[in-house]
Formats: structure tokens, C-alpha cells, sequence
């Protein structure tokens, strides 16, 4: 993982023409009062996020508290009934799709692609925002070590559609980071993954982190979220019941009200990282 690690960064660490690397800490994107309604429910109400460069924010909550169309009411593809989405401190009303696309990238939850389209098509489509400028000639460079960082080198001339869920889950993350962006959306890359590829996703994104990237990612796993976000969010029934550092916001109190049941939650004996489980001394399986 170390020398795929040290690939992520000769990739993204590197002065390249267009839109100008922001500085660490600067906000790159911010949800201001966002409400979001699908016949005739809310689904977001009146939510407040700031996306800051260098940082991991993770999303995360029960099922249907807002995650995912939080992450897209932040990339523009869904619609909100009030408040504003900024990007690079412009609304996103503001932008073009093509300005847009060369700011921030997104990983869908579904990853579909019509017509005989192979993996490295698939990826190269992340390099259409930067045809005719100069950072187009570093595409085939780009393509090439983006199928490597995500272990899917290997499965670069077969078609998309053949692939497995987890193996087309890479390629579109693979599409993702050729593409290239100070702002990267992940709506549960993980969900597909076995534990080894789980991690190295995880890592992909703290790396692209530390070199100046802002990162937002929908998780399911508590443990992926605090072992490698920097912020959580955490949702609940629409709205943000909390946001900080994984040590602020993960209280067994509050994630036992949001997730509505019995939460656990304590350091590593040996690395002092914090882990998050579910109680299961008062279950059914405790008393056979």
C-alpha cells in the first residue's frame, strides 16, 4: 500500500495549470441552510457544512437520514428548496457544468455505464473536463496511474459491464482522481469493497487529503470514519446532530439516540484509535 500511497502523491502533488491549488484549511465548498424535499418530505432541513482543503469529512447516519442526498445537493445534482450551495465561494448557480467539473469530482453509489466501454475508458472519461488546456497533456500519464492506485490496472481492456460490483466500484473512483480535482465527492465508496480494497480506499482519500484536497464521504462504518476523517457529520432525520473531530462526536450517547440502539464506544488498547461497536450484551444472542 505504501508504494501505491507514494503514486497518489506524485500524481496530485504537482503544479498544473487551470483552477489554482487552494490553501490548506481554506473552504472549498459551504452549505448554507440547505433544505431538500422529495414528494412532499423533507429530506434535509436546514443544514449548515463547511468543506475545507486538506481535510476528510465523513457523512454518516442511519438509513435515510440525508446522507446521500446531501453529498448530492453539494455536487449539484439535486435540487434544494432553500438555503444556497457554494463552490470556490460562488453559488453553484454561478458555475457552468464544465467549471464545475473541473473543480470538484463525484463517485455516484451507482457506477453505470452504457455501450461497450472498457475500465480505461471508463477512467479516461475524468480527463474530458481538461481537453484544450494545457493539463490535457497529462492524460495517458494520468489514466495510467490513477488504474494503479486503485488496483485496477489489471482490468483495464475489459468492459465495464463484465466486471464484478467491487472491481467497477475501483474503476469509478479510479475515475474519479483522474479527473483531478481540489474538491472530491464520494457517495459510499466503500460499500462494495472487501476489507483489504476498503482500506486502501479509505487511504486513497487520506492521501489525496494530505495533499491539499477537500474530501467528503458518505460512510456506513463507523470505524472507517473514525479511523481516517479528520470531521464528521453526523445526520440525523434530515438534519446535522453534530460536527467535529471523531473524538467530539463520537459519544455513545449521541450515537445511541441517532442510531437507535445501544452503542459502545472506546480506544484502541494498542493505538488509542477510537472504535465504535454495537452493544450486544442485552441481545438475543447474549442470553443462549
Amino acid at each position: 500500500m505504501t508504494s501505491l500511497l507514494d503514486r497518489a502523491r506524485n500524481l496530485f502533488g504537482r503544479e498544473v495549470a487551470g483552477p489554482g491549488r487552494t490553501e490548506t484549511g481554506s473552504v472549498t465548498m459551504r452549505a448554507n441552510g440547505i433544505s431538500v424535499e422529495r414528494g412532499g418530505r423533507t429530506v434535509l432541513d436546514g443544514v449548515d457544512l463547511t468543506v475545507r482543503a486538506g481535510e476528510v469529512l465523513a457523512l454518516v447516519g442511519p438509513n435515510g437520514a440525508g446522507k446521500s442526498t446531501l453529498l448530492a445537493a453539494l455536487s449539484g445534482d439535486q435540487q434544494v428548496v432553500a438555503g444556497t450551495v457554494e463552490l470556490d465561494g460562488r453559488s453553484l448557480t454561478e458555475w457552468t457544468p464544465s467549471e464545475m467539473s473541473r473543480r470538484r469530482a463525484v463517485l455516484p453509489q451507482q457506477h453505470t455505464v452504457g455501450f461497450s466501454f472498457t475500465a480505461r475508458d471508463v477512467v479516461r472519461m475524468g480527463r474530458a473536463p481538461w481537453q484544450r488546456t494545457e493539463r490535457g497533456a497529462d492524460d495517458e500519464r494520468v489514466i495510467e496511474e490513477s488504474l494503479t492506485i486503485c488496483d485496477v490496472a489489471h482490468l483495464a481492456d475489459r468492459p465495464f459491464s463484465v466486471l464484478s460490483g467491487g472491481e467497477r466500484a475501483r474503476v469509478a473512483l479510479a475515475r474519479v482522481l483522474a479527473q483531478d480535482t481540489e474538491t472530491v465527492l464520494l457517495d459510499e465508496p466503500t460499500a462494495a469493497l472487501d476489507l483489504g480494497h476498503q482500506e486502501s480506499v479509505m487511504a486513497i482519500a487520506r492521501a489525496r487529503a494530505a495533499d491539499g484536497a477537500a474530501v467528503v464521504v458518505v460512510l456506513h462504518d463507523l470505524g472507517l470514519a473514525a479511523a481516517y476523517a479528520d470531521r464528521i457529520c453526523v445526520l440525523e432525520s434530515g438534519r446535522a446532530a453534530a460536527d467535529g473531530t471523531p473524538a467530539e462526536v463520537f459519544t455513545e450517547e449521541l450515537l445511541s439516540r441517532v442510531y437507535g440502539h445501544p452503542v459502545e464506544v472506546f480506544e484502541h488498547p494498542r493505538s488509542g484509535a477510537t472504535l465504535v461497536l454495537p452493544r450486544r450484551d442485552d441481545g438475543p444472542l447474549a442470553r443462549h
